[in-house]
């Protein structure tokens, strides 16, 4: 007997629960619920549930909003349903599939039929289930593997830059803080959670280009010449050269975002900046963004040619365009982000 397995049957008619329990008793745990109301609290409540038999019409609540509570919880993608009726309402039936029912089942009940069909539909569903949390975890360990590759990149360009270390973990605050304004005030520019973590995890290695850079330039402490400059700025070309050997054991989403913002996150919105002369939406909104935080970070942090400006004086800088044309839309999520991008940069300015 597979008393692991549990089977909710509910039906606001008694003879009809009877009915099923009967069928099902020498194979699954039934419990019963007499309306909707009283089988969402079940189902919330109980992490066994292999299978739900529902009868659409029902007081109180009815089958289809059982099912739009196991849409709203996620249930819906892991508890196979099976409709029980002996209407005909197409609507109702249409509507039922639309929320994610498995299948339905008609009055009068044919019990051997019944206990094959909804029998076959858990196993499926057990087997998906598996599946899915096996690929979770892997997914998991790669995206920790992933990470730490990450941050061991980051790592090398600390032992060649002393300045780099902190500015690349101040990076990803940054970003991420922006990347979530930006999304949420243009919806042009909309991005998932999952895909903004992906950028923030890759915006690590803006400037992994920089360990090919020689110590006399990347160290100096005066201003740089007209030829040191043509060589620091090949740091956007010779990162993209290095993630170019790597993104077989890269996720491919991390690697994409990583190449990009490493090659084009000193490209400016009036097509003024480097190394390809991108201009406006040419530029990849996350490049964008790690184009305008590693601009705000680099003048609010001391460098060995140049003392740390304000806050204030940083912003004020920014919006006058002298450090570079930046998307006007981008600009004004940075004002708006000023209060949360102030506080993550507080240990630093202090």
């Amino acid at each position: 007997m597979e008393n692991e397995k549990t089977i909710l049957i509910v039906d606001d008619i008694e003879i009809n629960r009877a009915i099923l329990v009967e069928i099902f008793k020498d194979d699954y745990k039934t419990i019963e619920a007499c309306d909707g109301a009283e089988a969402i609290e079940i189902i919330n409540s109980n992490s066994d549930i292999s299978a739900v038999l529902l009868d659409l019409i029902m007081p109180k609540v009815n089958g289809l909003g059982v099912l739009k509570e196991m849409n709203k919880t996620g249930k819906i993608e892991s508890i196979p349903v099976f409709l029980i009726t002996a209407e005909n309402s197409r609507e109702m039936l249409l509507e039922g599939y639309h929320l994610g029912a498995a299948d339905v089942i008609t009055k009068p009940f044919m019990a051997h039929f019944l206990k094959c069909r909804i029998g076959n539909v858990i196993e499926l569903y057990g087997h998906r289930n598996e599946l899915e949390k096996i690929v979770a975890k892997q997914v998991e360990r790669l995206n920790k593997f992933n990470k730490s590759m990450v941050e061991t990149l980051a790592t090398l360009i600390e032992f060649r830059d002393c300045e780099s270390g902190e500015h690349v973990k101040r990076i990803c605050g940054l970003t991420g803080i922006l990347m979530a304004e930006v999304s949420k005030m243009y919806p042009e520019y909309y991005l998932p959670k999952s895909e903004i973590d992906k950028i923030v995890t890759s915006s690590v290695l803006h400037d992994v280009g920089k360990i090919s850079i020689p110590d006399r330039i990347l160290n100096k402490p005066g201003r740089l010449t007209k030829e040191e400059f043509e060589i620091m700025k090949q740091h956007t070309i010779k990162g993209c050269e290095i993630l170019q050997n790597i993104p077989n054991i890269m996720d491919e989403g991390i690697y994409n975002y990583s190449y990009d913002i490493c090659r084009h996150h000193h490209e400016r919105w009036d097509g003024r900046g480097y190394p390809d002369g991108l201009c406006g939406d040419e530029i990849s909104i996350w490049a964008q963004v790690v184009s305008i935080v590693d601009v705000y970070d680099a003048l609010t942090s001391e460098r060995v040619y140049k003392q740390a400006y304000s806050h204030e004086t940083a912003v004020m800088m920014i919006k006058n365009n002298e450090c570079g044309v930046f998307n006007p839309k981008i600009l004004n999520a940075f004002e708006a982000s000023m209060d949360k991008i102030k506080k993550s940069r507080i240990p630093a300015l202090n």
